[in-house]
């Protein structure tokens, strides 16, 4: 009495890779923009008031 039953076929889970690949290209809004370069200008602002600080009240003797 064998019982033969088809094995399930287990398809493998799909990477991540594949998921990305499925995603639509979504561009950048307008406001996105903004925010993006609002963000890099005020991080050098930040950096050059840092630097000018730094060599004011600390200078290298």
């Amino acid at each position: 009495m064998n019982d033969h039953r088809p094995q399930p076929v287990v398809e493998p889970a799909p990477t991540l890779a594949d998921e990305l690949a499925k995603i639509e290209h979504e561009p950048l809004l307008p406001i996105e923009k903004a925010l993006i370069a609002g963000s890099l200008t005020l991080g050098l602002v930040l950096l050059g008031i840092l630097l000018w600080i730094s060599a004011t009240f600390y200078p290298v003797r």
